[in-house]
């Protein structure tokens, strides 16, 4: 864990020349361990993505909702989806246009889940100063000490981001066909808000098209550490 003082951060206009775009859905459940069949069966849809400098969300649902609990991960693992869930699509909003006219109205076959695809809407990225990742694809065998280590010094290298506060998750593999892809979860803290758009906007490592290096809003990183 990194950990250091806050600091004050002052005002900022946001650039809106990244967005994501979040569409409705119609699908009664997915498999938990999607990202790889996801981005395949969008890629084969919209093949123009994979030189957009775009990045593909996750499928993500609550925890926990009406007595059902998240099962595990894993691609034999199914996640009931509400009528809220979104698919949501980073890329350059010069390509919105382009975006809703190739997917909304189509259906994709999700490893063997038919996922329906109604309306696109644009999301401005925030300047929230705590982020998370769901999945980072960072060198193999590394302890949780070392992938920090890691995450940190390409933050530093490649986005001139300095960590303060920073969490990772226990290791996930994403299932691909040449195998397992490892990956940790990652929450980061006490960002500025120009960090926080450069990361949004540029992401952590590979495999974007993945869900990967994608960093979303969240609560805090407070509760967590004091909890622990």
């Amino acid at each position: 864990m990194f950990w250091q003082d806050e600091e004050e951060t002052p005002a900022i206009t946001i650039p809106d020349d990244i967005v994501d775009v979040l569409f409705t859905l119609q699908c009664r459940s997915l498999p938990v361990d999607h990202a790889y069949a996801l981005s395949q069966a969008l890629l084969a849809a919209v093949p123009w993505l994979a030189e957009a400098d775009a990045g593909i969300h996750t499928i993500h649902v609550a925890g926990s909702q009406n007595g059902w609990e998240r099962p595990s991960h894993g691609v034999d693992q199914h996640l009931l989806l509400s009528r809220r869930t979104k698919l949501s699509i980073r890329l350059p909003e010069a390509q919105v246009a382009a975006l809703k006219a190739a997917l909304e109205g189509i259906s994709l076959d999700i490893g063997g889940a038919e996922l329906g695809i109604g309306a696109g809407k644009p999301k401005r990225l925030g300047k929230p100063t705590t982020l998370f990742a769901r999945y980072v694809a960072g060198p193999e065998d590394l302890d949780e000490e070392a992938f920090l280590r890691w995450a940190a010094e390409q933050l530093r290298e490649q986005l001139d981001i300095r960590v303060r506060k920073a969490l990772c998750g226990k290791q996930t593999p994403l299932t691909t066909p040449n195998g397992a892809l490892p990956t940790r979860s990652l929450m980061l803290a006490d960002l500025k808000p120009e960090e926080s758009l450069r990361l949004q906007q540029q992401g952590l490592g590979p495999h974007r098209l993945m869900g990967c290096g994608l960093f979303i809003p969240h609560k805090g990183i407070d509760a967590v550490h004091k909890a622990e």
